[in-house]
């Protein structure tokens, strides 16, 4: 009895209670040889249960990770400043490496930050959650989730699974958002301070009574972007006694390393939270986003199509032109189609997918995750309601309905204009491309299917995930 003590003792007979005796050398010996599993001693048997079980016992009573579920996700995520989730199902093979490594990190976490509500890791059983990970639409298995004040963040984790990676991943997040500098030149001149969009505020300390507001809308949006504080100092264009104001800047270009930015004064009241934070996630996410190797993932498993311009690295009129375009013709689609830009050297497969070269720069194309269907002539983009219609037939179904079977001869102003150039085939309307090279087929359909999806490739790896059912993103 020296060896274990008592609560050790209430799992052993936990663990022998149920159990015939008879059966413990084909329950625990798996790995034993099916002839040396005949000749298993019954002690031999008993102690390594004893073992087994006693281990069991300690590793559920050490354990750090937080069970959440419907009845305490709230509570939980409200207590601490962050709490890192897994999502996850018994089942799942990625689910079960991952437990013991998302246990370790826990452990280590616990010991490297011991005050009270400061971060906590906790995981889900989707199996037995099922409408708590519907809620936050979970679609593969493991998710990572984290939440910040009180807020889930709006990346998952998509990093190494590794406990060195997990404790640099909450170190990082329980840093301060908001960083205090210097002036606004100071910092935008050093190269690795000076990101695409930033926010800066100008408080004459932190006391003031909206900075905690701020604090958590820097917490929510810090992937998107850097908060710096400049205290003491007057804001530019504000009107308030306290000079207190907050600035956007966004970089538009540079010319013989001269950087231009745009600048944007927010003219609302500091204490309304709803109206500050609507303003700066509307500058801090933009409507055009840029599409890159490391967040295709992501905008994949946001499920929507993309739209996309394929531009040249230098081009960056083309780029203002597509933006002011979307912004104009196709606010009200933001909810149904991913509007994104991408550097056509760097994403040269999918321009191959599309028969398309650097030299047919730019050029927009739709990505339906099955296939992907090519705008005619990017000079139309300011044809006010032709981006409208090319996005209303994806939807409609009229883009691979016209691929295969033709126009509808009852749709006359639908009709294809066929214009042969040097011997290539260019059509009018927007069609997929292969039907650019088929004139024979143009009017009748085509047996063949438009280009596949380049972009579904780059979607969360059954490598990495064990992925739901879906047919489409």
């Amino acid at each position: 009895m020296s060896l274990i003590d008592g609560l050790d003792l209430i799992f052993v007979i936990a663990c022998f209670h149920p159990i015939s005796f008879r059966k413990l050398p084909k329950q625990i010996g798996r790995e034993v040889p099916r002839r040396r599993r005949m000749h298993f001693s019954f002690p031999s048997a008993v102690v390594a249960a004893l073992i087994s079980c006693i281990l069991v016992g300690k590793h559920a009573e050490a354990s750090e990770v937080l069970d959440i579920g419907k009845d305490n996700i709230e509570a939980i995520v409200a207590q601490y400043d962050v709490v890192f989730v897994n999502f996850y199902a018994e089942w799942c093979k990625f689910s079960r490496m991952l437990a013991p490594i998302f246990e370790q990190t826990a452990a280590k976490i616990k010991a490297d930050y011991p005050q009270v509500n400061r971060v906590a890791l906790g995981r889900i059983d989707c199996d037995k959650e099922a409408d708590t990970c519907a809620a936050y639409h979970i679609s593969k298995y493991p998710s990572l989730k984290l939440w910040r004040s009180g807020q889930v963040a709006k990346r998952e984790y998509r990093g190494q699974r590794t406990m060195d990676a997990f404790v640099q991943h909450l170190t990082d997040q329980l840093k301060d958002p908001i960083l205090p500098i210097g002036s606004i030149q100071e910092n935008e001149a050093v190269a690795e301070k000076r990101k695409k969009r930033a926010v800066y505020l100008h408080f004459s300390s932190n006391q003031v009574p909206y900075w905690h507001n701020v604090q958590r809308m820097a917490a929510y949006l810090r992937d998107d972007c850097p908060f710096y504080v400049v205290f003491g100092s007057t804001g530019p264009g504000t009107s308030r006694p306290s000079g207190d104001t907050v600035v956007f800047r966004e970089l538009i270009g540079s010319v013989s390393q001269v950087y231009n930015f745009n600048e944007d004064v927010y003219q609302g009241p500091l204490d309304d939270y709803n109206s500050l934070n609507q303003w700066i996630y509307d500058r801090c996410v933009p409507l055009v986003r840029e599409i890159t190797f490391e967040n295709a993932e992501e905008l994949t498993e946001e499920g929507l199509p993309f739209l996309i311009l394929f531009h040249k690295a230098d081009d960056l009129s083309s780029v203002e032109l597509y933006k002011s375009e979307i912004k104009k013709q196709l606010l009200g689609d933001r909810n149904t189609v991913n509007f994104l830009v991408a550097d056509g050297e760097k994403f040269s497969h999918p321009l191959q997918h599309l028969g398309k070269s650097q030299a047919d720069l730019p050029l927009i194309a739709i990505d339906s995750f099955r296939h992907m269907y090519l705008f005619p002539d990017f000079k139309d983009i300011t044809t006010y309601g032709k981006i409208k219609t090319f996005i209303d037939d994806l939807h409609s179904g009229k883009l691979h309905r016209v691929f295969h079977y033709g126009f509808d001869p009852n749709e006359a102003a639908a009709q294809p204009v066929v214009i042969e150039i040097g011997g290539q085939v260019q059509a009018g309307e927007h069609v997929p491309v292969q039907d650019i090279n088929a004139p024979k087929k143009q009017a009748g359909g085509n047996s063949q299917s438009p280009p596949e999806s380049s972009f579904r490739k780059l979607a969360p790896s059954r490598n990495r995930y064990t992925l739901l059912q879906k047919d489409e993103l």
